[in-house]
């Protein structure tokens, strides 16, 4: 099992995060990644960053989406990026909601071919081609190619996906792939989505299904949950169906957590927590942990990546999981 940290908005402001990221690799971490948010702290000055105060742990951006950034800025970024950090970049492309992209405006309704299109273009970029494209998505004159040299033309990307087919679809293109297993039991559905796309993959190499996990982790369950619910009350109203499904929770459960967070009733609408939800995450003491990333590895994920709130102490959380959880897996 690999492992890997994924740093949101609320973990502190930029200078805090990228110290952590810097604890993370010195705790045994194996990548660190930053959610590509249209709102939120910029994961390309984040991820530079932290390339600079690290010098082994893998950097990653997951959802970097090509409506908010076209295909040429993404693979510049991802070229510049990867030679800064000595090779250690990994692209995350896609999405894991429609949502966020459309509150700039943009259809996003055609997530799927966008994102293999964007996937190819940046590839072709990254290998030196002249990129003359007639796509559904992109449409490029003769005059797009790189100025530079990447440091790596076949840098892995990992395509961020939810749905089955867009899962698929990650099996399919990417050299990774990064569903959100909110809950952790829908990796149960994913896995094999993923795999099906596996079955008409081309490329060759590594693939590796690194599932994205919220995680609330302390020396006291008591603690790590009442750290979780907050995180549930603002991200679970917006969760998949069938994800939802594998908990026993539908959608209609989140509606009125939902109502409540968009009237600004945040007290209100983390209370109405209850303990199945806290199921949407890995919560509890490291021993509790331990079991979950367990079931987690028996369904299928190559690299459990742990976000959310980590837990009442994010560094409290590093440190445990240095400690405790990550070398449980190694010597086993």
């Amino acid at each position: 099992m690999r492992f890997g940290i994924r740093f949101i908005e609320y973990v502190g402001d930029s200078r805090e995060t990228i110290r952590l990221a810097a604890l993370a690799e010195q705790a045994g971490f194996d990548s660190v990644w930053f959610p590509h948010d249209p709102f939120m702290r910029n994961t390309w000055v984040l991820t530079s960053g932290t390339a600079m105060v690290t010098s082994r742990i893998e950097i990653g951006s997951v959802g970097t989406n090509p409506y908010t950034t076209c295909p040429s800025e993404i693979a510049t970024y991802a070229a510049t990026l990867d030679e800064l950090s000595n090779g250690r970049y990994i692209l995350g492309l896609g999405l894991h909601t429609e949502k966020m992209v459309e509150w700039t405006g943009r259809d996003a309704s055609d997530c799927k071919q966008r994102t293999r299109e964007a996937t190819d273009i940046i590839r072709r970029l990254l290998h030196g081609e002249i990129v003359d494209y007639d796509g559904q998505a992109f449409k490029w004159s003769k005059q797009c190619y790189l100025r530079f040299e990447p440091f790596r033309q076949d840098l892995p990307i990992y395509i961020s996906a939810f749905g089955e087919d867009y899962l698929a679809l990650s099996g399919e293109i990417g050299d990774g792939s990064l569903p959100m297993i909110t809950p952790p039991a829908s990796a149960n559905y994913m896995v094999p989505a993923i795999r099906a796309g596996l079955d008409r993959r081309e490329r060759t190499g590594e693939f590796v299904i690194s599932g994205c996990a919220w995680l609330s982790l302390s020396e006291t369950r008591q603690a790590a949950a009442d750290n979780m619910r907050k995180m549930v009350a603002y991200f679970g109203p917006y969760l998949e169906g069938p994800a939802l499904d594998t908990i026993g929770l539908g959608e209609r459960d989140f509606e009125p957590i939902g109502r409540l967070i968009d009237a600004g009733r945040y007290e209100d609408a983390f209370a109405q927590v209850t303990e199945p939800m806290l199921g949407l995450g890995i919560v509890g003491t490291p021993q509790d942990v331990i079991r979950q990333i367990e079931a987690l590895a028996g369904l299928g994920i190559d690299e459990v990546n742990l976000g959310g709130p980590l837990g009442p102490d994010p560094e409290t959380a590093i440190r445990l999981m240095g400690e405790q959880v990550i070398p449980y897996f190694r010597s086993a």
